[in-house]
């Protein structure tokens, strides 16, 4: 096959970029497990306290399980079926349509609202599946995609010869999948030709198939995150003859379906929609045994001869369960001579800004490598495909790569395929125990991939990225679940996307509160008089967030210097004596500050007792405490308090700059403040007039203030000097 395009110089950036993850791979370990030991990288849920006992099945023995009259759906008969999670998204985020020949089968779960429904498609409900019979229905959880088994099963018994296993937020490209993927395998020798990756390397062992697409600085949920920097094209390929290609795996433009190591380290702005574009006019290629890429459960087609391999994991997260499902089945598949294929673009998805924590993806960041090593290695002398699959599942049980669950959960699933009339396929001689064949010139087949249009951090020194990307990760990682509030005093209209730019990368979500709301900026309205008054209904919104910091625009953030500061207590200025003041009410001239002391007194005295002592122990009686409470932070622990403390001022106008310290005194002593967030900060409360923010500027302290942004081009100065801590920072201009 002649080269479609010769690599460029262009191309070292991507590669730069991607040796990255060789650095990020251990070092998210370590923020993820506080540098566990091997031991402890088993999770408890998974660990058996015993010697496991060995399930024992009595294959032929397995009661018949026929489609009855009174079963669900019970004239439902089709050879081609799409099974997907009926999830509780809106209509417009479920592009998937029916296909002509094909059944559509919605599985529900616990949060399937009652009245869903999806054009074209059947809906297997949670009572449905309850009254099917399936042995291994009873270990599915309540919710997520792992109750699609339910489904699999029934297509299976009412005659599917080939499953798509797919997600309601993707749209068919041209809406026939038969035009993409081999819908009728010719087994017969003497066929057509398949490209296969080349098994000239013994060692290796998996690869990043976005690479043949055309998308070398991208890599796929499930690639064990160092061979991410292996972004090379293929010295050669060989061929193998199509028929045994029994999973399919199709991508997917727009947003492909990539890990939250690359999502978050990515992302410049949270408004900012990935659009990636794989190539269309690539040959599809397949994997020889000994080889493996990650499979996934959105755009996958299984034929008969894999239908035991959809069953998906139910101890593991939703999001490492169908990468571990898609290495198991893989390996599985040398047993019976077949192989993955991976396929040009069938799919187009798009992204709807949000993206899995990095905890979802533990196990896969965590296992991923040694589980690949251990199929590798793994033999079995069962005399049947069953017996070797059940084999291959209790020795990952005690592998720790699942749960004892799962071991139950497939001897289940299992039965439930002989029950409905399954036929296990014979068993074939692996290759990978042969000599491997000498490859000789004329078997190798060339093809250099397109470079097409991706994302890049456009840096070039190996050892710089490695760092940022590094550093970039550990800030998302102490600050991912944390809401930012930041109240605009400037023009939103020039700054709201600014500051979203600038945060939205570090911080779980940044909330734009202003006195000039704008739907279209999604900035919401809020009185920076009674700016406390707003955040409760912030909270509700963010039920599960760790905390809440609040900013004030003036104010910038260097989030990279607060990473010891403790997240489980009050932050505030207490400690900066520009900002945080007594004020005594007796004899007192200021008229402001005396009606501000008499609602004070109003509001604590409506306090509940405990919280009445906190205030009272440390202002008193003749006192108010001002702090211009330009920057705080609410731990999740606080939250009911503050929000019942601003309920209980009612209808006082109460300042911000007054009400916020006497909140805090009235929730927590200041002695168990964190002492150690906001020490550092510098504020300057009488700057001379010509005095710049560059000037006060330093990326030693945890925040600066004061800082006027009131456009783009002031915006640009900022990120330019905040650079000097953050270089990523520059991609953003």
């Amino acid at each position: 096959m002649p080269p479609r395009a010769s690599p460029t110089s262009a191309s070292k950036r991507v590669v730069y970029v991607l040796l990255a993850a060789l650095a990020s791979a251990p070092f998210l370990l370590i923020v993820l497990y506080g540098g566990a030991s091997p031991s402890a990288l088993c999770p408890a849920s998974f660990r058996a306290p015993r010697r496991l006992p060995y399930p024992s099945v009595l294959w032929s023995r397995v009661p018949p399980l026929p489609a009855l009259p009174t079963s669900p759906h019970p004239t439902l008969r089709a050879s081609r079926w799409i099974v997907f999670s009926a999830s509780p998204h809106a209509p417009k985020h479920r592009p998937l349509r029916a296909v002509p020949g094909w059944q559509l089968l919605a599985v529900a779960d616990e949060a399937t609202p009652a009245d869903w429904s999806h054009p074209g498609s059947v809906l297997l409900t949670l009572a449905d599946q309850a009254r099917l019979g399936f042995r291994s229905v009873a270990f599915l959880p309540a919710r997520g995609p792992a109750r699609k088994a339910a489904g699999y099963l029934f297509a299976v018994q009412r005659g599917a010869r080939v499953i798509y296993d797919a997600d309601a937020r993707n749209a068919v490209l041209g809406g026939n999948l038969t035009k993409h993927f081999d819908v009728n395998l010719d087994q017969r020798q003497g066929g057509a030709v398949l490209l296969q990756y080349s098994h000239a390397d013994p060692n290796r062992t998996v690869v990043n198939p976005f690479v043949h697409f055309g998308q070398p600085s991208i890599w796929p949920r499930g690639l064990p995150l160092e061979k991410a920097g292996e972004v090379d094209a293929e010295e050669f390929y060989t061929e193998i003859f199509s028929g045994g290609q029994f999973i399919q795996q199709g991508m997917c433009n727009g947003l492909p379906d990539i890990d939250a190591v690359f999502y978050f380290t990515r992302k410049s702005l949270e408004m900012e929609a990935f659009d990636f574009q794989f190539d269309v006019d690539a040959p599809k290629v397949a994997l020889p045994q000994g080889m493996m890429a990650p499979v996934n459960s959105v755009n996958t087609l299984f034929h008969s001869p894999a239908f035991w391999g959809l069953a998906l994991l139910v101890s593991v997260s939703p999001m490492a369960s169908d990468v571990i499902r898609g290495y198991w089945a893989q390996r599985i598949l040398w047993e019976i001579g077949g192989y993955l294929v991976v396929y040009p673009p069938t799919v187009h998805r798009i992204d709807n800004v949000h993206a899995h924590p990095f905890d979802d993806e533990k196990d896969i960041h965590v296992n991923i490598g040694r589980l690949i090593k251990f199929l590798m290695e793994w033999r079995s002398s069962k005399r049947t495909l069953f017996e070797r699959i059940l084999d291959l599942s209790y020795a990952m049980t005690e592998e720790c790569f699942w749960g004892e669950k799962d071991l139950h959960f497939m001897a289940a699933w299992l039965q439930d395929l002989v029950a409905i009339g399954y036929r296990q396929p014979r068993l074939l001689s692996l290759d990978i125990d042969r000599p491997r064949a000498t490859i000789g010139h004329g078997d190798k087949k060339e093809f250099v991939p397109k470079k097409l249009p991706a994302v890049h951090l456009g840096v070039e020194e190996i050892g710089e990225v490695s760092t940022e990307i590094g550093n970039l990760i550990k800030w998302r990682k102490h600050f991912g679940d944390i809401v930012l509030i930041v109240h605009c005093t400037e023009p939103v209209d020039r700054t709201a996307l600014e500051w979203r730019l600038l945060y939205g990368r570090i911080f779980r979500a940044v909330v734009i509160l202003s006195e000039q709301s704008n739907s279209d900026l999604v900035v919401e309205f809020s009185n920076l008089a009674q700016a406390y008054k707003y955040l409760p209904k912030v909270f509700d919104r963010f039920a599960g967030a760790q905390g809440f910091l609040f900013l004030q625009d003036h104010v910038v953030l260097n989030y990279r210097n607060l990473l010891n500061a403790d997240k489980a207590k009050l932050w505030i200025t207490n400690q900066v004596k520009e900002s945080w003041s007594d004020v005594p009410l007796q004899g007192n001239k200021i008229e402001w500050f005396v009606k501000q002391g008499d609602m004070v007194k109003k509001a604590v005295g409506s306090f509940r007792p405990h919280y009445q002592t906190n205030y009272r122990r440390s202002v008193g009686e003749n006192k108010i405490v001002h702090c211009s409470s330009e920057i705080f932070y609410i731990p999740q622990r606080h939250i009911g308090d503050f929000s019942y403390l601003v309920k209980a001022t009612g209808s006082l106008e109460i300042h911000h700059s007054i009400a916020v310290p006497m909140l805090f005194l009235a929730m927590d002593s200041p002695s168990n403040f964190e002492s150690k967030a906001l020490t550092k900060l510098v504020y300057r409360a009488d700057l001379p007039s010509n005095t710049t923010f560059l000037s006060i500027y330093t990326a030693e302290a945890d925040a600066v203030y004061p800082l006027k942004i009131r456009n783009e081009i002031e915006f640009v100065k900022l990120i330019r000097v905040m650079a000097s801590g953050d270089p990523f920072l520059m991609e953003l201009v």
